[in-house]
């Protein structure tokens, strides 16, 4: 049960990596059925990591006296935000259109496409974890905003983690599905 929990495991069971060795990462893109839809949803997958990578940045340079406060918490408010919305929209897609339909397709994975809908579930404690945080941080006082600051890169770097664990295991289960089977209608 714990190799299956997102804080703990470091990848996906053997027995859910079928398809993965059939469609290694390596040929994803030179294979024929690579596509815009799924080069669209790896993008989105490299956004939220890059947008990580900046929260992690900024708050870093916050902390080094690189950036001032208003403008720190200006980015910050602005990434935060878009980072929650369009991540809970890019799971809502998943868990309701894209997952349900991938599942089927191979019964030897479909086990795999609850680990994730749980993933999905333990992000979203994590994201609020980062609102109350990011809220807290904007509400604080330059005279208090280090130690905020310090606080919520701590947060996001270990949220951060886990994400990227979720969304590498995401990819190694869906992408080799897609490339098999074709896209999702």
């Amino acid at each position: 049960m714990a190799l299956q929990d997102l804080e703990t495991r470091t990848g996906l069971p053997d027995a859910l990596r079928v398809l993965l060795e059939d469609y290694p990462r390596i040929g994803w893109e030179s294979d024929p059925a690579f596509d815009g839809m799924i080069q669209f949803w790896l993008d989105r997958h490299m956004m939220f990591r890059r947008i990580v990578e900046k929260l992690e940045t900024d708050a870093q340079d916050l902390l080094d006296k690189k950036l001032d406060p208003k403008s720190y918490k200006s980015h910050m408010s602005k990434l935060g935000s878009m980072f929650v919305n369009q991540l809970h929209q890019h799971h809502q897609v998943e868990d309701f259109h894209y997952f349900p339909v991938l599942s089927k397709r191979d019964a030897r994975i479909e086990s795999g496409f609850g680990i994730l809908d749980k993933d999905h579930h333990a992000i979203d404690h994590h994201l609020q974890e980062f609102v109350s945080a990011a809220n807290t941080t904007l509400q604080t006082d330059d005279t208090h905003l280090r130690d905020a600051t310090a606080g919520l890169l701590s947060q996001v770097t270990g949220f951060g983690g886990l994400l990227n664990r979720h969304l590498e295991d995401e990819e190694e289960l869906v992408v080799p599905v897609l490339l098999k089977f074709g896209p999702v209608e």
